[in-house]
């Protein structure tokens, strides 16, 4: 199974990744204002959300890299504002 890591350290909140993936596997807490990991056995490693994670909060192990196949790239326009 992929294992997502999120530093809350190094978390900003700003939900990019919870919006870009595909399966739902991140959601926001408005409490902490931070996203965690709520999903874990949904992630398909498609590694979207450590791609554009302003922050580099996010990183995955025990994934294949064959499945990196997900990108958005509208998307990624859009988060140019964050970096």
């Amino acid at each position: 199974m992929v294992e997502v890591i999120i530093k809350k350290e190094a978390c900003r909140g700003c939900q990019i990744c919870a919006d870009i993936c595909p399966t739902k596997v991140l959601e926001y807490n408005p409490a902490e204002q931070l996203v965690s990991v709520k999903n874990a056995a949904d992630c398909i490693a498609c590694l979207s959300c450590t791609y554009i994670c302003p922050a580099t909060a996010i990183s995955q192990q025990n994934f294949h890299s064959v499945k990196n196949f997900y990108r958005d790239l509208d998307f990624s326009v859009k988060a140019k504002r964050y970096l």
